[in-house]
């Protein structure tokens, strides 16, 4: 039976992929990265510290991880302040309400710093919902590995047969099934072309979820 559902953030609950984008080819260009549509979007579903300690070496840049991260998170939080007609993407906030009433324990598990976090949940009024969040930035280890989601566990003192994640990305649906852990790829074209074959259900639209089917795929 599934006691717990993990929210990733970024591109489940709001569609920010394309603000990224945006903003990272901003960063890209003023540290003369250059990166191809495919190679950006490998870094989807990883953390920024992640992906700016590679391109830090990669590139041999002259600046260390918390400066970039420094940049890269101010310009997300001033331009998601700023961003009219911001809402979550169509169908989860209803599926957020509907499973918390049916007292399903909710986590928001993302590789967005805490501060991103908070944010995001704020704007939307959706805080109440989530009984604990864990950020990835926090963590040792990036997805596709399993830490943020056994972290997530842990947490709600649920095992992992009693999680069920719902991801986006190919490295969090990797993460959510190296975790042992039943798992929901949520097809978002603003996400490039991700890889959710290990996924135990594929939606396009949260709108074909509810509370009988997430309970019904944990059975099996």
């Amino acid at each position: 039976m599934i006691e717990t559902v993990i929210f990733d953030m970024d591109g489940v609950i709001i569609d920010s992929e394309p603000i990224h984008q945006e903003l990272q080819a901003q960063l890209f260009e003023s540290f003369n990265i250059s990166l191809s549509l495919e190679e950006y979007q490998t870094y989807i579903g990883r953390s920024s510290k992640n992906m700016w300690q590679e391109l830090i070496e990669k590139f041999s840049l002259s600046v260390t991880v918390e400066e970039v991260l420094k940049q890269d998170r101010g310009l997300y939080h001033e331009r998601l302040k700023s961003e009219p007609g911001l809402d979550p993407i169509p169908g989860v906030r209803e599926l957020i309400e509907s499973l918390y009433h049916e007292h399903v324990n909710l986590v928001l598990a993302s590789s967005s710093s805490m501060k991103s976090i908070q944010l995001v949940l704020e704007l939307f009024g959706l805080t109440h919902f989530f009984g604990q969040k864990v950020s990835g930035a926090d963590l040792k280890f990036s997805k596709p590995h399993p830490e943020i989601f056994k972290v997530a566990a842990t947490l709600t003192k649920s095992d992992s047969s009693q999680c069920l994640v719902i991801e986006d990305s190919h490295h969090g649906v990797a993460a959510a099934k190296r975790a042992n852990m039943k798992c929901i790829g949520y097809q978002n074209p603003n996400s490039g072309n991700q890889n959710l074959a290990l996924a135990d259900l594929i939606v396009e639209d949260f709108r074909q979820l509810n509370y009988p089917m997430i309970m019904e795929l944990g059975a099996k």
